[in-house]
């Protein structure tokens, strides 16, 4: 599930706005909060700024250095635009493949895969945009195996396992169906409401379109009239008004039409069998696909263009996205996501970027596999933390480094997402945290790239894990001598510490409870650069020794 779109729901469901649901597009990044450019690559003591330090870390410990190596990021999304003017140059291109021949040259299985893959299409060009939640498929496969059982010493063991995940993933099911169907009754009455007071207040104003300065010089002391613009203005101060009502909606009926929706079956499309780790014979070379926002995004801040006077400055300069298309608009296919797994590793990627999770992973032993041979192939996987404001060490957020077979990844990072500044409100409090969480980076106020040339501001973990893929990247393009284990180390181990530091539990509750950073993530640190490469430095000496 794309994170991004999480934390904006999340604060419409819970009537804290009711502004669009989409990010805001614009052309150039002037039309944007100029406060907030590049901030992520700012550092905390010279720019007062709580970046991670990459100006900095290009201005002194990399001025006059060359790197050794390009890396390839692989960036495992739901499509990216590999056009973007201020990617130019940085998107990594299958030479083995001639394009649009429509042969398999390089015998990978895939067919035209120039620039990556798409998991979630057919080689009609067709393509998944909308998906189930998780936990709405494994109702549509368990409800009517399970839903009759009233002991569970009548299960098998393998029974059990599914039994169990089929009782979470149901009781989570019916609480948001409750909550999105309430919604729409409530969007209802809002809507009446306004219908009403706006009827009259045009009959009374002699207009035809309703404005608040208008409504709020109005004196007459009629009863109905008085009502009405009582009614209008309190809805207007709650920032209900017709256009935030319609995205309102839009949103509600996603949820209830297509995520909650047990009779919605986008993957007939693709015509696979998404149990079958072995039927690989699906999608298509469009890495784009329809909705390329989030993965642009993220590729932007990993490799956008430095200092070429346009756009935004990306971390890493000798760099190559490698775009792979597997999450939609809703939750990921776990065989999907172990596939693109292993098609990064068998094509050359060095770092995967996962800006997505979900609550429920039914085929989690592929991705576990996939996990493992990235892992013996010398690949760093970086993992957003989520935005459900929880704790991850109680709460179950897929994908993650801890094995079915209980053993801990070890080339895995887990990112928490930080603010602006280093105060109480220094961690998001929208971020998950935890034990788990291995580290925190920027996530609140990102600018970044949005598809046919466009640009946004955004928040959210997805943004935090590109930004420390990042910053792997640009550490491993100076330091290749490093195993993916080794730079996992170095990232961890060179944070900038505020253990001690007492910040505001993230929660999207509003509760405030104030601890220490040291409780939110392992390290009790943020990420970096500066302090990342001179360890590295230090590393690789001690190697050659």
């Amino acid at each position: 599930m794309k994170t991004l779109r999480i934390y904006f729901l999340s604060i419409i469901i819970a009537f804290l706005s009711f502004g669009s649901m989409k990010a805001q597009s614009v052309s150039t990044v002037d039309s944007l909060n100029k406060k907030y450019l590049n901030w992520q690559n700012l550092d905390w003591k010279t720019d007062k700024v709580a970046g991670v330090s990459v100006e900095k870390a290009y201005n002194t410990i990399l001025k006059g250095k060359t790197p050794k190596k390009k890396i390839i990021v692989a960036v495992i999304d739901g499509g990216v635009d590999t056009a973007h003017v201020d990617l130019k140059g940085k998107i990594w291109k299958n030479t083995k493949e001639i394009p649009g021949n429509g042969i398999d040259d390089d015998n990978n299985g895939y067919v035209d895969d120039v620039y990556g893959w798409n998991f979630i299409g057919n080689a009609k060009g067709e393509n998944v945009n909308a998906e189930n939640f998780e936990y709405t498929r494994v109702m549509k496969k368990y409800d009517p195996l399970y839903k009759n059982i009233h002991s569970k010493d009548v299960l098998t063991p393998s029974q059990l396992v599914e039994y169990e995940m089929y009782i979470k993933a149901k009781n989570k099911y019916n609480e948001e169906l409750k909550l999105y169907q309430d919604q729409k009754k409530k969007l209802t009455r809002y809507q009446n409401k306004l219908d009403s007071a706006e009827t009259t207040l045009k009959a009374y104003l002699k207009k035809d379109t309703i404005k608040q300065a208008d409504v709020e010089k109005i004196t007459s002391t009629d009863e109905n009239i008085s009502k009405a613009k009582e009614s209008f203005l309190s809805l207007s101060k709650k920032g209900i008004s017709r256009a935030s009502l319609k995205a309102y909606k839009e949103s509600v009926d996603l949820y209830l039409d297509k995520y909650l929706n047990l009779d919605f079956n986008p993957r007939a499309v693709i015509g696979d069998d998404p149990e079958n780790i072995k039927d690989v014979k699906y999608g298509n070379n469009n890495v784009k696909g329809p909705s390329a926002g989030h993965g642009t995004l993220c590729s932007g801040l990993i490799a956008a263009n430095r200092n070429n006077g346009i756009g935004i400055n990306g971390i890493a300069e000798d760099v190559a996205i490698m775009a792979l298309r597997v999450v939609p608009d809703g939750d990921e296919r776990d065989k999907d996501v172990a596939l693109a797994i292993r098609y990064a590793v068998d094509n050359g990627a060095n770092i995967i970027n996962m800006s997505f999770g979900k609550a429920f992973s039914p085929q989690k032993a592929f991705v576990d596999d996939a996990i493992k041979y990235a892992d013996a192939h010398n690949v760093l996987l970086v993992h957003a933390a989520g935005n459900d404001g929880q704790n991850n060490d109680s709460i179950e957020h897929y994908p993650t480094k801890v094995l079915n077979d209980g053993t801990v990844a070890g080339d895995f990072i887990n990112i928490g997402a930080s603010n602006y500044t280093v105060d109480d409100k220094y961690p998001a409090f929208f971020s998950n945290y935890g034990q788990s969480v291995d580290f925190f980076a920027p996530g609140m106020n990102i600018i970044s790239l949005l598809p046919e040339n466009k640009y946004t501001k955004a928040n959210g973990t997805s943004f935090s894990c590109p930004i420390t893929t990042g910053v792997a990247a640009l550490v491993w393009s100076y330091y290749p001598e490093l195993t993916a284990k080794e730079l996992k180390m170095v990232l961890i181990n060179s944070t900038d510490s505020h253990a001690k530091l007492k910040v505001l539990r993230p929660s999207k509750t509003g509760a405030s409870i104030t601890t220490t950073f040291s409780t939110l993530c392992s390290s009790g640190g943020s990420l970096d650069a500066v302090k990342a490469l001179k360890t590295a430095e230090k590393m690789v000496k001690n190697k050659k020794k």
